[in-house]
């Protein structure tokens, strides 16, 4: 009893129990101990090295806030992020690793997807359902990034869409604080051709809205055979949170990554190659030359190219 009793006092009186934590965390693996969230300094992040992204900024801001804010969720976080090669779509899902976990990207309870095949399986669907299953029982605040969704066979995320409601428990798992990114280029076509017609408008960048996109980027996840939420249960029951458009990006926007990557490699002072590598890139639509083809996939390369 006595035990007990000193427990609930260490629980209860703040300043010891910091100290407690802190002992705890030392003799203990608990996923909780790791667990380190930053919001300001994600969004310091996302606003000074995502360039762009306006609405990829709000949008993860404001949602990963609003869901570490909440003591007790009632499903996951589930952000689907849309968009070109080379827009920011992986930066943003490794700045989240960053900021949630004291071991960043490293840490065990970060847990990252790639397909291989376009043929689905029994078994491979079983596998897929075994490890986010397992992973949550070790961890209820796992992270699960699953990248180049245009790969997944299409029927294959349906096997998550138990994961992703809002029921109390599944498999006899607590699993509502875990976070879901997927990755896509599907729905690039319709972000394309409202950031095209914006541009040619004389309309500014950031007058584009979130509300323009959502459905039009739901729809084409939903009924392109090409995209792994072909036909999928999840988009008609809604249990993606938001979808993330990733707007194609311009020369000055490629410039400032050209800047960004010479700054981390000592070299801040090279204009010249900023405006080298800015020029060297293909623009299209070709009347108007408007939105880098490769965003800023392709700026290391040309940077060592003209260094």
């Amino acid at each position: 009893m006595f035990c007990i009793l000193f427990v609930l006092f260490l629980f209860i009186y703040h300043p010891v129990c910091g100290v407690f934590q802190k002992l705890y965390c030392s003799l203990s693996e608990s996923c909780e101990c790791d667990f380190k969230p930053n919001i300001k300094d994600l969004e310091w992040d996302l606003y000074k090295n995502v360039y762009g992204q306006h609405l990829a900024q709000d949008i993860v801001s404001e949602e990963v806030s609003k869901f570490l804010n909440n003591k007790s969720p009632d499903r996951p976080l589930v952000l689907s992020f849309h968009g070109s090669s080379g827009t920011g779509k992986t930066l943003v899902s490794s700045m989240l690793g960053n900021h949630l976990y004291g071991s960043a990207m490293s840490s065990p309870y970060i847990h990252q997807f790639f397909v291989r095949t376009k043929h689905p399986s029994l078994c491979l669907q079983e596998e897929l359902k075994n490890w986010v299953q397992g992973n949550l029982t070790e961890c209820a605040r796992s992270v699960f990034i699953f990248d180049e969704m245009e790969k997944m066979p299409s029927g294959l995320v349906d096997v998550l869409e138990p994961f992703l409601g809002p029921s109390h428990v599944v498999f006899r798992t607590n699993y509502r604080k875990a976070i879901y990114i997927f990755i896509s280029t599907t729905g690039e076509e319709v972000i394309n051709k409202v950031t095209l017609e914006n541009r040619q408008a004389g309309q500014d960048r950031e007058e584009i809205k979130s509300a323009d996109l959502q459905e039009a980027i739901a729809q084409t996840a939903y009924s392109n055979s090409t995209s792994g939420f072909f036909l999928s249960s999840i988009i008609p029951q809604k249990l993606i949170t938001r979808f993330v458009p990733f707007l194609p990006l311009s020369r000055r926007h490629v410039e400032r990554c050209v800047h960004s990557e010479l700054c981390q490699r000592g070299s801040c002072g090279r204009s010249d190659v900023v405006e080298a590598v800015g020029g060297d890139m293909i623009y299209t639509p070709v009347q108007g030359q408007y939105f880098s083809t490769t965003g800023c996939k392709a700026v290391p390369a040309k940077i060592n190219f003209f260094l």
